[in-house]
């Protein structure tokens, strides 16, 4: 017991003690007055003073315990959370850097050699991010906003013909920026812009769009207020965790109410992504005056509002905005890897799936069963699960297998999708052949057709980490039962039941009468 309890425990007992003493030497006196006119009285207030003291006690003994073991209590979970905090990354660059410790386990299971080495690099390249002091900033928008005057006026040195026509930058061009207070380097990219007509056009766009996901800052210029064909593209990068700042170009062009009511209306549409005070109205590059006088004058290009924002931004988040967006790259490029290896799995259970489907078929067809049987050896196949299970790092032994693969066949059965399997197949047989023949071969036909659909659901569930999802078995095998019904895949499918049961069983027929034939005439 440690020092403070024993002091709280000797602290109030003795305040009990002496409020007994006190309480005791008060009811005495009272029970001497009494006792000689109400014996019976003097005998309740004893038991009385004796049920107080016994509460009191019990009171204290009660909330003694209550708090010292909900303090103990307390410091347990307290050190429990310490203990799960020491777990969690210390920051963003932490984390970005255990992501791609995982992609690097992620990308060692792609079989395509070349996109191996294309992950690969790019996880090194993000992994090099990870050091690195500069920020980028990305200029974006269409190319009449005046984002290579912007540009031009930012670093004070001319890169490009400010006067040429949309389309002038066609590729991301990046120089280096210096602002005061910001001890950083700062890297800003020109971006060929959006929204220009013809496949040159739409080639410039796809590059400024990758640009864009890949800066730490996103400068996006407009010269009116935003079109829907500029919203989009500035809703989906704020989506993705692009930190953006909206810029209003060319205000020369507006009168001061005009520039009023579009920086109004710009702030409110995105209000909802980008905060009031990072919409900002500049004149990068104002044009020619002309005086009474005849005069040409040139104005100073008005962009104080945007580098003071700059300069507030990037000392109060610049190794936040690098950070969230190397975890940013890091994430997309694990999503990537996962969406390659899906797709080299889903291959891999296809093929499996159809070596069992046309095996189970070609036995059935030999030796029809009745539709539960056939049910159960060929269009739930046990192996076949744990194969499938085994690409996606599940293993399963063979009663597990036995279990998933009875509990879809019932399903299968329940939902009518049995017959209906038999149902659609015969019909799409009649087309080819005499009825006699289709009677026979139908079963290792459907034995196959459904023997993929349970294929095709277990894939689904293993992808999904042994869970069906919220609709359960039923939903999964429901959508797998629609899209084998589909007019491609149906003619797909016949063709290949043809060539690999019907025609070999027409064939044997047609052998075995021939002998028969052949055995009677000698």
């Amino acid at each position: 017991m440690s020092l403070i309890r024993l002091l709280i425990l000797f602290v109030g007992l003795s305040l009990i003690l002496g409020l007994s003493i006190w309480l005791v030497a008060s009811l005495y006196r009272l029970y001497i007055q009494v006792s000689f006119t109400a014996p019976f009285l003097a005998n309740f207030l004893i038991l009385l003073l004796i049920a107080l003291i016994g509460l009191l006690i019990a009171g204290f003994i009660y909330y003694f315990n209550f708090y010292t073991g909900k303090k103990k209590k307390g410091s347990r979970q307290k050190s429990r959370k310490v203990r799960f905090n020491a777990r969690i990354p210390e920051d963003k660059t932490q984390a970005a850097a255990q992501n791609l410790k995982a992609i690097g386990q992620q990308v060692g299971k792609i079989q395509d050699s070349i996109a191996r080495e294309a992950f690969l690099k790019r996880s090194q390249e993000i992994e090099a991010d990870l050091q690195r002091g500069e920020i980028r900033i990305v200029v974006f928008g269409t190319g009449s906003s005046g984002k290579t005057s912007l540009v031009n006026s930012l670093i004070g040195d001319i890169m490009g013909n400010i006067d040429a026509t949309m389309g002038t930058t066609t590729e991301g061009e990046t120089y280096s920026l210096k602002l005061k207070g910001v001890t950083r380097e700062i890297l800003i990219t020109d971006t060929p812009g959006i929204l220009e007509s013809g496949i040159a056009g739409t080639e410039r766009e796809e590059l400024a769009r990758h640009l864009a996901t890949e800066a730490d800052l996103l400068l996006f210029v407009v010269d009116n207020d935003l079109r829907q064909s500029e919203y989009n593209p500035l809703y989906d990068l704020a989506q993705l965790g692009k930190r953006s700042l909206l810029i209003f170009n060319k205000t020369d062009l507006y009168t001061e109410e005009d520039q009023a009511l579009i920086l109004k209306r710009l702030k409110e549409t995105v209000k909802t992504f980008i905060a009031s005070s990072d919409v900002l109205a500049i004149a990068a590059n104002p044009q020619p005056v002309e005086l009474r006088s005849g005069d040409i004058v040139e104005p100073e290009p008005e962009i104080t509002p945007l580098i003071k924002r700059l300069v507030a931004v990037l000392r109060a988040e610049g190794a936040d905005l690098i950070a969230d967006n190397i975890l940013l790259q890091s994430h997309r490029l694990g999503e990537d890897a996962r969406k390659i290896i899906d797709r080299q799995r889903r291959r891999e259970a296809d093929k499996i799936i159809d070596r069992y489907q046309w095996i189970g078929a070609g036995v059935i067809a030999v030796t029809p069963l009745p539709v539960v049987d056939m049910l159960a050896t060929a269009a739930v196949n046990a192996q076949m699960v744990i194969e499938i299970g085994r690409i996606y790092g599940c293993e399963l032994d063979l009663e597990k297998g036995k279990e998933l693969a009875l509990s879809l066949g019932k399903t299968l059965v329940s939902l009518g999708v049995v017959k209906g399997a038999i149902d659609l197949l015969a019909r799409a047989l009649q087309f080819h052949f005499a009825t006699y023949i289709v009677g026979k071969a139908i079963q290792g036909v459907s034995a196959a057709y459904l023997t993929r659909i349970a294929g095709k659901s277990f894939i689904e569930y293993f992808r999904r980490d042994r869970n069906w999802g919220d609709g359960g078995m039923t939903e999964v095998v429901q959508q797998q039962f629609q899209l084998t019904r589909k007019d491609e895949f149906m003619k797909a499918f016949v063709k290949d039941a043809i060539s690999k049961v019907v025609q070999p069983m027409k064939d044997s027929w047609e052998e075995e009468e021939l002998e028969t034939v052949a055995e009677d005439d000698w």
